[in-house]
């Protein structure tokens, strides 16, 4: 077949050399008598393909075409030739190629071109031209050898066309291209293109940089994460289906560390490029998905909450210590004014009794003072009652008032983790090792998130504390969360000192603490640790480590806790140990809440 082509090709230029020089020379076309040429032979076989048929076909051809002797010499350009070089035939012919060389064109381009002409062989290539105005135009050029029967070179034929508004574009696209990967590199966001296939077509730097981070591919992990967080599988096929806006993941990468991501997800859908798609409408959807690291965000926004955290635990943890405070005083004080109460009662009964009888019984003994010194006494017994009464009151009026708060539905996970976030420095600080065991699934419960709060900080505090002893080497605490049958159960155990014996019945008095009176208390203490399991209609138990050998104290604790076959409640104890302690809560998920 390439031999056939390449006898066209001869053909037609054999035509149109042949009718060129019989118009300029005014010769005749026709060769002397004797063997056929190849030209001639072909025109034989192929009935009604002249020279005439073979010129005219050169001539409509919109492709520049010339022949040139061996020296470069135009000899014949087509009528495309002088529309692409603005130079009409007159003005070339007989004149060298090189008319059109703009002298910008690499020396080696043209020592290529000579070369393989000299071996006989086609060349193709682009250089930059000169039109007759002198604009330049990049012209894509094929030159080769015309050979004759004998295979000697006789003429050479150009045939080019102007590409420069293809040239223009390529570069255009190319550089749009680079541009548009040095913004989108540039850029603090992951970004990548899917195919239908869910397959990466087109990623940028920051995309690789995560991908090298997490050994992987990102976005397997990204669309599994948003997957799971949304609850809706994704297609990439489907073109609308992908389309979601600033939902956030958090991804374990490298060493465990938890990395927060805003993901953003687009379908783009595109014409086919295929070729059998060519007079066909058909589209090709891509899903684009932009992926922008928010953790320093994440961390900033935590530590924002956990300020203000800590800030809201510490004015309710002094709020519950002033009402722990004036409690205590009232506590104190009704034992003197009680006592006055009795003294007075006591009196006024005597009194009532000598006034009924004036007459002395002989009952001396029980008459020590004259009715006047009796009298006095008891008005100085009253104005001490009133004194202390009226003191108590103004104690009871002056007592913060508890806040009012709503009910919320509450993760105590996330409770204990907040708390764990604010006694981390303490933790820290004191060598404690620490273990958080929480359960997978712990249901919400109806309660008080800020006393709930303030409650397990305390707890968390007492432990920490309780291990700060240069005699206890092995400092440990854990928390476990768990779910028991209509009941969310949490452990506190530490490996501290323990609580000193005898103790258990005084552990949630006002004022008792187990510290030295040099150590500053400070925090809402374990009365109101009491006061808000009641709130819960929960249940406390301290006890040792070792629950087999603990002790079991009656208490005398008010709260309340199920009874063997969970229908019920019954009274609480309370078991404390010599080296360290378990604090197991319970909070119901129906609690009644007041």
């Amino acid at each position: 077949m390439a031999k056939n082509n390449k006898s066209m090709q001869m053909a037609s230029i054999a035509g149109a050399a042949d009718s060129m020089a019989s118009k300029d020379a005014g010769k005749s076309s026709a060769k002397p008598s004797g063997k056929p040429s190849r030209f001639e032979s072909r025109v034989q076989q192929d009935a009604g393909l002249s020279h005439d048929i073979f010129f005219k076909v050169v001539e409509a051809c919109p492709v520049a075409i010339s022949i040139t002797d061996l020296k470069a010499n135009i000899l014949y350009a087509n009528p495309a030739f002088s529309l692409v070089t603005g130079y009409a035939e007159s003005d070339v012919i007989g004149k060298s190629e090189s008319v059109l060389s703009n002298q910008t064109t690499p020396s080696l381009v043209y020592s290529t071109l000579w070369g393989r002409l000299q071996q006989k062989k086609p060349w193709v290539g682009v250089m930059v031209n000169r039109r007759k105005d002198d604009s330049l135009y990049i012209a894509e050029l094929m030159a080769a050898p015309v050979t004759d029967d004998e295979d000697n070179t006789t003429q050479y034929l150009g045939m080019h066309r102007d590409v420069t508004d293809m040239h223009q574009l390529q570069r255009q696209v190319a550089n749009q291209k680079k541009l548009i990967e040095a913004v989108v590199n540039a850029g603090p966001s992951a970004v990548v293109l899917l195919d239908e296939d869910g397959k990466v077509v087109l990623d940028n730097l920051c995309y690789k940089t995560l991908a090298a981070d997490m050994g992987s591919e990102p976005i397997v992990a990204i669309m599994a994460a948003i997957e799971e967080q949304t609850g809706k599988k994704f297609s990439f096929k489907d073109s609308t289906n992908l389309d979601f806006e600033g939902l956030e993941v958090n991804l374990k990468i490298g060493n465990f560390r938890q990395r927060w991501f805003s993901c953003f997800g687009t379908s783009i859908s595109i014409e086919d490029d295929a070729i059998d798609t060519f007079f066909s409408n058909q589209t090709r959807h891509y899903s684009m998905v932009i992926i922008r690291d928010v953790t320093n965000l994440r961390r900033r926004q935590e530590e924002a909450r956990l300020h203000a955290l800590k800030e809201l635990v510490a004015e309710e943890e002094y709020i519950q210590g002033m009402r722990e405070t004036y409690q205590a005083a009232i506590h104190q004080l009704e034992k003197p004014v009680n006592m006055m109460s009795a003294a007075v009662t006591m009196l006024e009964k005597r009194a009532a009794g000598r006034g009924g009888n004036l007459t002395n019984t002989g009952s001396d003994e029980n008459y020590d003072a004259t009715p006047g010194e009796n009298d006095a006494v008891l008005e100085a017994m009253k104005m001490a009652l009133s004194a202390g009464s009226e003191a108590l009151e103004r104690l009871i009026r002056l007592a913060p008032e508890r806040r009012p708060m709503p009910k919320v539905s509450v993760n105590i996970n996330q409770i204990i983790r907040e708390v764990i976030s604010i006694c981390a420095d303490k933790i820290s600080a004191f060598g404690v090792e620490f273990s958080w065991h929480p359960a997978f699934k712990l249901p919400h419960l109806v309660g008080y998130e800020t006393r709930l709060r303030s409650m397990f900080k305390q707890l968390v505090e007492n432990a920490v504390e309780a291990m700060n002893f240069d005699s206890i080497a092995n400092r440990q605490l854990e928390i476990f969360s768990r779910f028991d049958n209509k009941f969310v159960t949490i452990e506190i155990i530490d490996t501290g000192v323990g609580l000193p014996a005898g103790t258990t019945a005084q552990l949630f008095e006002p004022f008792f603490s187990t510290k030295h009176s040099q150590e500053k208390c400070r925090g809402i203490g374990l009365p109101m640790v009491h006061e808000i399991i009641n709130e819960h209609t929960g249940m406390i138990t301290i006890e040792r480590n070792d629950a087999a050998t603990s002790q079991s104290d009656p208490g005398q604790l008010n709260h309340s806790q199920p009874d063997q076959d969970g229908s019920g409640y019954a009274n609480d104890s309370v078991r404390v140990s010599g080296h360290g302690c378990r604090v197991t809560i319970h909070l119901p998920l129906a609690n009644g809440v007041s």
